[in-house]
C-alpha cells in the first residue's frame, strides 16, 4: 500500500484488528520526533494529520482540532502528560541509540536503558505529548 498516495476512505477501508490514533497538539513536530528517536516513518504529513509506519504496521496522528466534535477532546488534559497509562511498544528499536537521541528530539528519559528479566533491553522516554515510547529489544 503506498501511504503517501492512498485516499483517506480507502485507507480507512483496509483498517483491521487493533488500531492505534493519538491525538497530539502538533502533528509534524511529534512526526520528526518520531522519525529523529525511533526511525519511524511518517505520510501525508499535515497540521492536522499523519500516517505513521513501523515496519509493517500503521498508526494515525490527528491534531486536537480534527477531534473538534468527538467526545474524547472534552478529556484531553490542558497541562501533560496527556498519554499516562499507556506504553506504546517499538519492540524493534535499538533502547540505546533512541535513549541517545531523545532529549535533544525533545523528549524525556522515564528510565534509561537496562536489561529487565523477561528477555528485553527496554528504555522510556516521554515525548511532548505525553505519551511513553518504549524502545525494546532482546538481550
Amino acid at each position: 500500500m503506498d501511504y503517501e498516495t492512498i485516499k483517506a476512505d480507502a485507507f480507512g477501508r483496509s483498517l483491521h484488528g487493533i488500531g492505534l490514533n493519538l491525538l497530539v497538539r502538533d502533528v509534524p513536530a511529534q512526526c520528526a520526533f518520531l522519525q529523529t528517536v525511533f526511525g519511524l516513518k511518517s505520510h501525508q504529513v499535515t497540521p492536522d494529520f499523519a500516517i505513521v509506519s513501523y515496519g509493517d504496521q500503521v498508526f494515525q496522528l490527528h491534531s486536537d482540532g480534527t477531534y473538534h466534535s468527538n467526545p474524547l477532546l472534552g478529556l484531553l488534559p490542558e497541562n501533560p502528560p496527556r498519554g499516562g497509562g499507556i506504553e506504546i511498544r517499538l519492540y524493534d528499536s535499538d533502547p540505546d541509540i533512541a535513549a541517545g537521541k531523545a532529549e535533544a528530539a525533545g523528549g524525556m528519559i522515564l528510565q534509561a536503558p537496562a536489561d529487565k528479566p523477561h528477555g528485553l533491553r527496554e528504555t522510556y522516554i516521554l515525548c511532548e505529548n505525553g505519551y511513553a515510547w518504549v524502545a525494546s529489544r532482546e538481550t
